[in-house]
């Protein structure tokens, strides 16, 4: 199902956001493009908890977290699913720009979402700068590849003449996700972690611990509103 992505060496860990985070986390923001049902908020689910579950159409945007740990640096993902409906077109470049990663999905059993893969990658051309972005071309729903409308050549082929990269996937029983994540995240840091200015240091906001006290009044602890 789609081309095998190669395992990388050592093997990338994804680690909870509640995990001691290493030194060195760097954000990344990936956006994921495509058209509605074609499974985007189930990949990104497979990419947060690995499980799948029935989920609603997404309104406007969702946003989840994911860390990828690589051999020298961890990669704080920011992983933004837009909304697939033609009502939410006119905001989502207000998502995605200025992301380090698109995934753009289509359903292999959809011909008409491999058309609209097309055209987000036109919106995409208009607000990236060459090299700054590492857009991925995702056929999804391999499970379903007796229905199959897009054939694989195909979505290889269109990933070639555009200089993208490519696979096939299924969010439903998880075929390829833990591969395609760990390898957009190799991508991204050797196109762009490296670049100046490519990835920023996460830093994460420290804690503030709240000490009881039987006269203790939380809104004139700290905080002073006003002159």
């Amino acid at each position: 199902m789609g081309e095998t992505l190669p395992r990388v060496h050592g093997g990338a860990q994804q680690y909870s956001d509640t995990l001691r985070r290493p030194v060195h986390t760097l954000r990344v923001k990936m956006v994921l493009l495509g058209s509605s049902g074609v499974g985007k908020s189930s990949l990104a689910l497979r990419f947060n908890k690995d499980e799948f579950r029935s989920i609603s159409p997404t309104v406007g945007c969702a946003y989840l977290t994911q860390l990828v740990r690589l051999s020298n640096a961890t990669l704080r993902f920011e992983i933004w699913d837009t909304a697939g409906q033609e009502k939410y077109h006119s905001v989502t470049p207000l998502y995605y720009r200025g992301a380090h990663v698109a995934l753009l999905v289509y359903d292999i059993t959809q011909r008409e979402t491999f058309v609209r893969a097309q055209v987000w990658l036109k919106e995409l051309e208009k607000q990236y700068i060459p090299g700054s972005t590492v857009i991925w071309l995702v056929g999804n729903k391999g499970d379903l590849a007796h229905n199959r409308q897009v054939p694989l050549e195909e979505g290889q082929s269109l990933a070639s003449n555009k200089g993208l990269y490519f696979t096939e996937t299924s969010a439903l029983s998880g075929e390829q996700v833990t591969e395609l994540l760990q390898s957009v995240a190799h991508r991204v840091f050797e196109c762009i972690g490296a670049q100046q200015g490519g990835l920023t240091e996460w830093e994460e906001m420290p804690s503030v611990e709240l000490q009881h006290r039987d006269s203790f009044n939380l809104f004139s602890s700290c905080c002073k509103v006003g002159p």
